[in-house]
C-alpha cells in the first residue's frame, strides 16, 4: 500500500494520499488550493484517482474535491447524513470500500460536527479528521457540534480499536504527525488525566469553555463545501 500525508501549511490541514500497488488511488480531505500539488504528485506515481473522500463538511478550507471531480473523473465521498447534494456516494457507519486490495471502513465520529467520519484503512492506519488530534480534539461550538456525542464517539469506537492503531489527524499545529490509540488514550489532555479517560461530564466542561475564534474561512468555506467546492458568488 503507498500512504502519503501532505500538509497546508496555511490551514495545518493534511490530506492522504492512498493506492494500492495496480495504481488505484484515493484522497482524503484534499484542499483547493493544493490540487496542483496533489494531482503533480498522482501523475509522477502513475496513479489513478478513482475516490476523494471527506471526513466533514470543513469550516477551515474549500475541498479541492470538485474539481478533481472535473479533471479526473474520481467520485466524491461524503459522510451519510452530510448536508450536502452533490456528492457522487454518502457512505454509512462500518462501510467499506475497495481501492484494489486496499480496504477503507468509515467509522462514524459524530461530535466535531453532526455528521463526520473517521477512515480506517487497511485495519491500522486511522484517519481521525477533527475527531481526534494528535493530544487535541476537533471543536464543538458551531456546526451543530455536540461535546458530549464527540466523547461517546471518540472513547467508545476510537479508543476501543487496538492500542497500536496509528492516528493520523485531520490537523496538527505543532508539527506532529502520528500518534496511536494507546498514547491518546493516555497522554490527550481533552480526554485523560493521570493516564485514565475523565468522565463525560469533565469533557463537556472543557470543551464548553475553550472560546475560540472562528476559523479565518468559515463563511466562505462553509457554503462552498455544501456545494462540493463550488464557490458561488452573490451578484
Amino acid at each position: 500500500m503507498l500512504f502519503r500525508q501532505l500538509f497546508d501549511r496555511e490551514t495545518c490541514t493534511y490530506t492522504y494520499l492512498i493506492a494500492d500497488p495496480s495504481g488505484k488511488a484515493a484522497l482524503v480531505d484534499p484542499i483547493l488550493e493544493q490540487v496542483e500539488r496533489d494531482l503533480t504528485l498522482i501523475k509522477e506515481l502513475n496513479l489513478n484517482l478513482v475516490y476523494c473522500l471527506e471526513t466533514h463538511i470543513h469550516a477551515d478550507h474549500i475541498t479541492g474535491t470538485g474539481k478533481l471531480r472535473k479533471l479526473t473523473q474520481c467520485q466524491g465521498i461524503v459522510p451519510d447524513k452530510a448536508k450536502i447534494d452533490c456528492a457522487d456516494k454518502y457512505i454509512k457507519d462500518r462501510e467499506t470500500i475497495q481501492i484494489g486490495n486496499v480496504t477503507i471502513e468509515a467509522i462514524a465520529t459524530p461530535g466535531h460536527t453532526d455528521s463526520h467520519m473517521a477512515y480506517l484503512v487497511n485495519k491500522n492506519n486511522l484517519l481521525t479528521g477533527d475527531a481526534l488530534f494528535i493530544r487535541g480534539c476537533g471543536r464543538t461550538d458551531f456546526q451543530s457540534g455536540d461535546p458530549g456525542t464527540l466523547y461517546d464517539s471518540v472513547t467508545e469506537k476510537l479508543f476501543t480499536l487496538p492500542p497500536d492503531t496509528l492516528v493520523y489527524p485531520g490537523h496538527d499545529y505543532r508539527g506532529q504527525t502520528v500518534s496511536t490509540i494507546a498514547e491518546e488514550k493516555q497522554f490527550n489532555p481533552r480526554f485523560a488525566k493521570d493516564k485514565k479517560i475523565i468522565s463525560r461530564d469533565s469533557f463537556i466542561e472543557i470543551m464548553n469553555n475553550l472560546n475560540l475564534p472562528y476559523p479565518k474561512k468559515i463563511m466562505e468555506a462553509l457554503p462552498a463545501n455544501e456545494s462540493c467546492g463550488e464557490i458561488k458568488i452573490n451578484i
